[in-house]
């Protein structure tokens, strides 16, 4: 398993970039915008990390800002954990054994959710290509929220 990101929400891109750049000392190092989901992915990563980082061998911080959402309550501005695993199927199996809700299967063969105790989002994707899609994932409905 391989620590990937943290991602919060944003309200204000221009606001966000002054503070954790700007002020805090981040350093931009890969950006995504998506017209057809209206949202912005900024990945911020510590001085020291920006060239493992643009490697993919950093933990980031990730920005989101979702363009028609401007303010967040009860906690929505903080997203999720994220974790690269060698094999999402035997990863939410083994988590399942375990008695872990898998609160967004890997119908995909790629992504999934499963959230702490304290209720924090983590998000599993596969290293590499993404699996095959196969049963039970494939027909596994989501559970609660992620």
């Amino acid at each position: 398993m391989e620590y990937l990101h943290t991602m919060v929400r944003v309200g204000d891109v221009d606001a966000a970039l002054d503070f954790y750049c700007t002020k805090f000392g981040l350093v931009e190092v890969r950006r995504t915008e998506n017209e057809r989901g209206r949202y912005t992915l900024i990945f911020l990563a510590a001085p020291g990390d920006v060239e493992r980082a643009r490697e993919s061998r950093a933990p980031l911080l990730e920005l989101t800002y979702n363009w028609d959402e401007k303010e967040y309550g009860g906690g929505r501005n903080f997203g999720h954990l994220a974790y690269r695993v060698d094999d999402i199927y035997a990863t939410c199996e083994r988590l399942m054994k375990a008695g872990v809700t898998i609160n967004r299967p890997p119908r995909d063969g790629y992504m999934a959710f499963i959230k702490s105790p304290d209720g924090i989002s983590i998000e599993l994707l596969q290293k590499g290509e993404p699996l095959a899609p196969a049963e039970p994932w494939t027909s596994m409905p989501n559970t609660g929220t992620w």
